[in-house]
């Protein structure tokens, strides 16, 4: 995948450079130089009056595309194709219109005036420029670079995964920050300083789309709780959207179940297990070898483990010979452990939810109503006030938002709810509730980099790993 993205723009554009004889002959070049691929872009350079320093730019992938549609609207221009409609069927259809202009079309190259000879270093300085703006645009609404920092969502994305986020899939959303520093996020790099000013704030919007978020797709997003940021210069998360607008969330004896059935659960899933041995220890090579990488002993029992296990490693475990008995961790129902006491909504009177006894609760869809009282505020509080930009007042047992009482509200946004694969060691939903579509950054698409940081050099890379696409 990854070498069509760098090459094949390339591959194909020499290849229709090689069908403009006509164009190479009428700027006074040979025209047989148009027959060799890749050789032929060295005149075509010429024809443009660019040097090949601009050619470094063709082996990074996407800005190639860009520096592709560039290249050829300023070919169309020194052959006098300066009006709207050449330069509008250049950029969308340039691979048909270029060869169809170069054999039907009377051809006449516009001597241009002596223009002042570029230094290399302005060259490098005008390339540099190109891919710095091309970069921006494509990182703001066609694909990102995202780094698997923690192991929430354990073995579906491991730590050290490099990945590709497409914003095209769910429509790129307007940058609502846009003064900001190139490819800083929301703090320069090494520093804690900003990287964005608010002089100017754009409101939430999205270009069209290719498909909606789904239910079990891997999806980044800005973390929620982060209130003192803009939402786009938030802090990314990844994680899994295990119910999407409508649907109700349960979770029983640790198992997750939407809309009443059990929820899709990936083949390396994750759970927390006591495993308890016969006093001896159980050999780290063994638990390397399994690839068990959360957990470890109890420092207060010698033989007693706490591990995150898949179905796999927990059957090569239960089958150690020194174990003796294995066990998952569960909670207990209607019972929120002093531990627990951040699940949202963050009410132990109301809502004593656990990791293994939650819910139900429903993600609230645009366009609904739901009856607001007292007992269920703590869930959509934070949905009416800091998300949808309400005020909102709790007087005498009674609700009023923007001044007036009420005891309906109607959500102007749709919200997904968001979990870890990893369930037992993820930050997710269950911890700050929904994600409301503004936050939502994009689709998890390609890992392109993997980096196993336990290995050495000759063994860091995962090479199984590399170039895969992330299914659902």
């Amino acid at each position: 995948m990854i070498y069509l993205l760098i090459f094949g723009p390339v591959i194909s554009f020499s290849l229709i450079v090689m069908l403009l004889g006509n164009f190479f002959e009428k700027a006074g070049q040979e025209r047989s130089a148009a027959l060799v691929p890749f050789k032929n872009l060295l005149p075509f350079f010429k024809i443009i009056e660019r040097t090949p320093i601009w050619g470094i730019l063709y082996f990074i992938p996407y800005i190639n595309v860009i520096l592709i549609i560039w290249l050829i609207t300023e070919f169309l221009k020194v052959f006098n194709r300066r009006d709207i409609p050449s330069q509008v069927l250049g950029i969308f259809f340039g691979y048909v219109y270029l060869p169809v202009l170069n054999y039907t079309s009377k051809i006449n190259y516009v001597d241009s005036k002596p223009v002042e000879k570029r230094s290399t270093a302005r060259e490098w300085t005008d390339a540099l420029i190109f891919a710095v703006v091309a970069a921006t645009i494509i990182r703001a609404f066609i694909i990102e670079a995202y780094t698997i920092p923690t192991s929430s969502m354990e073995k579906t994305l491991l730590v050290g995964d490099f990945l590709f986020v497409s914003k095209f899939h769910y429509g790129p959303r307007v940058p609502m920050t846009p003064l900001a520093f190139p490819f800083a996020h929301h703090t320069m790099p090494g520093s804690d300083v900003r990287s964005y000013v608010e002089w100017i704030k754009l409101p939430y919007y999205r270009l069209p789309k290719l498909q909606d978020v789904r239910r079990n797709d891997i999806v980044v997003f800005n973390w929620p709780q982060e209130d003192f940021r803009p939402v786009d210069k938030r802090e990314n998360y990844i994680k899994r959207c295990v119910a999407i607008p409508g649907d109700t969330i349960e979770v029983i004896n640790g198992m997750l179940f939407v809309n009443g059935d059990k929820a899709y659960e990936p083949e390396n899933m994750q759970y927390q297990y006591y495993v308890q041995t016969d006093g001896s220890v159980i050999n780290p090579k063994a638990i390397q070898n399994l690839d068990i990488t959360d957990g470890g002993r109890i420092p207060s029992n010698k033989g007693l483990y706490l591990l995150s296990l898949t179905k796999k490693s927990y059957e090569a475990v239960k089958n150690f010979g020194n174990v003796k008995n294995i066990e998952r961790k569960m909670g207990v129902k209607d019972n929120a452990e002093l531990g627990q006491r951040y699940y949202f909504p963050k009410d132990l009177k109301k809502f004593p939810w656990n990791v293994d006894f939650y819910g139900p609760l429903v993600a609230p869809q645009k366009g609904a109503s739901v009856k607001l009282d007292m007992n269920n505020l703590p869930i959509y509080e934070r949905i009416i006030t800091l998300y949808e930009g309400n005020r909102l007042e709790k007087k005498n047992g009674k609700v009023f938002i923007n001044g007036s009482e009420t005891d309906h509200y109607t959500f102007k946004m749709n919200y997904y709810w968001m979990m870890g694969d990893n369930r037992l060691n993820s930050e997710d939903s269950r911890f700050w509730g929904f994600v409301p579509e503004d936050h939502i950054v994009g689709k998890a698409w390609i890992i392109w980099l993997s980096l196993d940081k336990n290995k050495d050099m000759l063994h860091k890379i995962r090479w199984s790993r590399m170039f895969s696409a992330i299914k659902p």
